[in-house]
């Protein structure tokens, strides 16, 4: 088996960084130089997912703040389309308590009328 330092393909930086320059289609030398470079390409995606990872950590506090301002405008656009409505939210919600089925229902009622018309007392 060739060593990789051995081989033609291989290179080796200043900084120790290693490279090849091998194409594993067509010049490949021995079965074992496949499984080397196929390490290399995992590792290659791994840093690149690192460094990936390192990018979204900055964006995060950014996107944090860019979240919490959309909410806000959404927000400021919902209220301000509350006059198409014709009334505000604390109408609204007198309105909806004033709607209450809940309220009319005679079977909360200790006093009522039965169904032939005369009054009852539960």
């Amino acid at each position: 088996m060739i060593e990789c330092r051995n081989c033609e393909y291989f290179h080796r930086d200043e900084a120790g960084h290693v490279s090849f320059d091998c194409d594993p289609f067509t010049t490949v030398k021995e079965p074992e130089c496949l499984v080397k470079w196929q390490l290399i390409k995992i590792n290659q995606m791994v840093e690149a997912y690192r460094s990936m990872l390192g990018y979204y950590e900055k964006l995060a506090p950014m996107q944090n703040k860019l979240f919490k301002a959309m909410e806000r405008e959404l927000g400021d656009m919902d209220e301000a389309e509350n006059w198409k409505y014709g009334q505000d939210d604390d109408e609204a919600e007198d309105d909806r308590a004033e709607d209450d089925p809940a309220e009319d229902d005679p079977a909360e009622d200790d006093r009522g009328e039965d169904d032939r018309g005369e009054e009852t007392n539960w």
